[in-house]
């Protein structure tokens, strides 16, 4: 009788448990979605009026590798998007801007809430997962625009989460997901389609080093060189007395190893600082990545994800490009809270973390300090073991403290709570947007375009614009020297022997006179920011050879006259 009524008593506790999890995971992913629009920037980034475009071309003459945007003749052009820019298209197409930004709220919607569940699945909690989605999707603010990474940033999330359920149950969904993943990424943002097979090398490097340690300590060469021996010497049937010579010593190195192992078990169980195990499913997670290596091919952009990348590296556009440069720690102290943080765990608390982890986290760090755009991949990647740790410290340091606070947090109190405070944020973030408008006219030439499009024969115009605009220019159908798809202007992609991009970085900050640079491109008409460093030189030696034919509060056109 007792033990049916304890029996009932844990089965009441734990349906309560699962309708409270129900519960809040639900408030969760509403007040996170309700976040996640907050932080989506109203006004459109360069990359999207170029995107568009793309996507339109792609649906008149296909994916034919070729440039039809700028002014400069037969630029070979990688499309290394174009699934992207095509379904941007279609949607612009459609629904117009609004779209687009609507879009791009699912998108990031669907990120803060894959970044939820696969915390939760894999810290097992709740709590922590809540709060540190919001602080990622905070941080990730000023990444959070319509381009193709914000779509690879939930699948790079779902990769961690398919290889470590992988890693423990070795099921073929999940296989099938890393492929699909794969697949997906290959086609809409091919320059990081590389990056996943970089996540799989934690694991792989933590098993390769548990089996080099196990050879060491189980001297596992030996003991089979010795049954080689042996072998042999039955097989020759002499040397009886050196035979049993060996099977003794054989012997007495398997006890040996009977005592290393008990002892190795119980350093493995109870270990200092790093657990490190031998995961015998990562043999077939070699596997996967081989077979993840081979669906760049199932694109229709050639051998464009296997050299990508390379070219990207042998250029000189990475080192000109702001989010491509090296992170100035002191610049970002979100990064720099995060990494005293993990640096603090592990050094002040008897917290323990698995070798893979700490690889990931270390590998992540250097390609952040690296360049300062991975800041994104060690937020929303890096974020999970941080978890992780989190977790394990407050186990480790506090009775039942994650229940304590859970049970607290799934009161009525403590909903209203959490409901406030997310909405306030939300709030807060969202008002100085409220009043945004989808281009803003004073980062692009809407008027300057305007004045183009009605007065200047683009049939004989050969304009010099700013990067930052150029892709602006696309969209309004004017033909640009340069645009920010840095990569088609360099010549490891654009098959020229000028370089157009670094033509474009020297005469920008007058490294090179504006007019050799002119004269080498036979620039007719200039478009320039009424601040930049040529139109003050162009105004203040009043220079005869250049026309002003338009200026606004932001922009200044000019004919250049001796073409």
């Amino acid at each position: 009788m007792f033990k049916q009524k304890e029996k009932k008593e844990k089965n009441e506790n734990g349906k309560r448990g699962f309708h409270s999890k129900l519960i809040f995971g639900i408030i969760a992913i509403i007040l996170i979605a309700i976040f996640c629009i907050a932080m989506t920037p109203v006004t459109l980034q360069n990359d999207t009026f170029y995107t568009i475009k793309i996507g339109e071309q792609i649906t008149k003459t296909g994916i034919d590798m070729q440039d039809h945007f700028s002014w400069h003749e037969d630029l070979a052009y990688t499309y290394p998007h174009w699934l992207y820019d095509l379904i941007t298209y279609e949607i612009y197409s459609a629904f117009g801007m609004t779209g687009i930004y609507v879009t791009t709220c699912i998108l990031t919607v669907i990120l803060g809430i894959s970044l939820y569940i696969v915390n939760t699945k894999i810290a097992k909690n709740q709590l922590i997962s809540f709060v540190l989605t919001a602080i990622v999707i905070y941080i990730l603010r000023g990444y959070i625009a319509a381009r193709a990474q914000l779509a690879t940033f939930i699948l790079f999330v779902w990769i961690i989460y398919f290889i470590e359920m992988f890693l423990k149950n070795r099921k073929i969904r999940y296989v099938v997901g890393l492929v699909l993943i794969s697949t997906l990424i290959a086609n809409l943002h091919v320059a990081v389609w590389p990056f996943i097979f970089i996540l799989f090398l934690p694991y792989i490097a933590e098993y390769v080093l548990a089996i080099i340690a196990e050879i060491a300590i189980y001297r596992k060469i030996k003991i089979r060189l010795l049954n080689l021996r042996i072998k042999l010497l039955t097989k020759s049937g002499k040397n009886v007395d050196k035979k049993q010579k060996l099977e003794e010593k054989l012997k007495t190195i398997i006890a040996k190893n009977e005592k290393i192992k008990i002892k190795r078990e119980e350093e493995l169980n109870h270990p200092y600082k790093i657990r490190f195990t031998k995961n015998k499913n990562v043999k077939w997670l070699v596997l996967i990545m081989i077979i993840c290596t081979f669906t760049g091919l199932l694109t229709p952009l050639g051998d464009t994800p296997y050299t990508y990348l390379y070219k990207t590296m042998q250029g000189n556009t990475t080192q000109n490009i702001n989010e491509h440069l090296p992170m100035t720690i002191v610049d970002e102290k979100e990064a720099l809270a995060a990494i005293v943080l993990i640096l603090a765990i592990l050094t002040f608390t008897k917290t323990k973390i698995k070798l893979s982890d700490l690889f990931m986290i270390a590998g992540l760090c250097y390609l952040m300090l690296a360049s300062r755009r991975q800041v994104t991949m060690f937020c929303i990647i890096g974020v999970i073991i941080v978890n992780k740790m989190i977790c394990g410290l407050l186990e480790l340091y506090t009775k039942n403290g994650l229940e304590k606070a859970f049970k607290i947090m799934t009161t009525k109190v403590g909903y209203i709570f959490m409901i406030c405070i997310m909405v306030l944020l939300s709030c807060h973030f969202y008002e100085p947007k409220e009043n945004d408008t989808y281009i803003d006219e004073t980062a692009y030439p809407v008027q300057a375009c305007d004045y183009i499009l009605e007065n200047i024969d683009l049939g004989t115009a050969k304009f010099y614009n700013e990067y930052n605009y150029g892709s602006y220019m696309i969209y309004r159908g004017i033909p640009v020297f340069i645009d920010s798809r840095a990569d088609l202007y360099a010549p490891e992609f654009s098959g020229k022997k000028e370089d157009i991009f670094m033509d474009f970085i020297d005469t920008s900050s007058i490294g090179t006179f504006y007019e050799d640079t002119f004269e080498k491109y036979g620039i007719t008409h200039v478009i320039t920011y009424k601040n930049s460093k040529m139109n003050m030189i162009i105004k203040k030696t009043k220079d005869p050879n250049y026309k002003e034919l338009y200026e606004d509060k932001y922009f200044t056109i000019y004919e250049r006259l001796s073409v």
